[in-house]
């Protein structure tokens, strides 16, 4: 392959997510409500919301079935020039046989900044740890951040420590600055519809937040280019020492 035709083929991106098992009731009860499965690929039929298009849905669905029902442990990054793709999956997979399981004791529907996800009802140590040990002892693995990215960041505006974290870290919202939520909405300015879309994901997601919040795996989520969704490309069981899914190598 020509230096030309390298520099201008699609540049995956990687990150460490927690996401349910497939055969989990929240995982099945996430794909429906976004109508895909980032295990698998595979997408269904939307169910409606009443007093929403169905066009506005998919609109208000776009980007969390982007990216994969998911918690974020490590956010996206683009590997670095002397990583593989076969080298991050056999390292974090030394990495979560470090670990070790836990559970968040329960979830509850939450508004962040306009849309809608579910987080732990109360703080849960072990998840902060595990993301925390997630962004620092993988970045290795991470391609340092470039000014187009530092630009498109400071524009929404950032404290001096976010500022701090993305210049270190490549993401403002680490550490002390990072909330666990599994996203079920883009943005939706709109209250009354936000209200609307809240008492229908109440009532959908009733029976998964009445109960704890299983951490059994350590998941990397893989985006093939720009735009294209992400799926799971290896799943690893904390503690186990066992791959419990890879997915077919995409590089060498």
């Amino acid at each position: 392959m020509s230096d030309a035709a390298a520099s201008a083929a699609p540049v995956p991106r990687y990150a460490l997510y927690y996401a349910p098992r497939p055969g989990d009731e929240l995982a099945t009860t996430a794909s429906r409500w976004l109508g895909r499965n980032p295990e698998t690929g595979r997408t269904c039929a939307v169910r409606p919301v009443p007093g929403l298009s169905p066009e506005h849905l998919s609109e208000i669905l776009a980007d969390p079935c982007l990216y994969g029902f998911h918690g974020t442990l490590k956010p996206p990054f683009v590997l670095a020039d002397d990583q593989s793709e076969r080298d991050l999956v056999d390292a974090v997979g030394r990495f979560a046989n470090g670990e070790r399981a836990f559970a968040v004791p329960s979830l509850e529907l939450a508004e962040l900044s306009d849309f809608l996800a579910l987080v732990p009802a109360t703080r849960c140590p072990d998840l902060q740890a595990l993301a925390d040990r997630c962004v620092v002892e993988l970045d290795e693995f991470r391609r340092p951040t470039g000014a187009p990215e530092f630009a498109r960041r400071r524009a929404s505006g950032l404290s001096p420590r976010q500022d701090a974290l993305l210049v270190r870290w490549g993401y403002p919202y680490l550490f002390d600055e990072w909330r666990f939520h599994l996203t079920l909405t883009g943005r939706i300015a709109c209250e009354k519809e936000r209200a609307t879309v809240a008492a229908v994901l109440r009532q959908r997601f009733a029976a998964v937040t009445e109960q704890p919040l299983a951490v059994r795996d350590l998941c990397i989520f893989r985006q093939p280019a720009p735009g294209r969704p992400f799926t799971v490309l290896a799943r690893f069981r904390l503690g186990g020492g066992r791959r419990v899914r890879t997915a077919t190598w995409q590089s060498p």
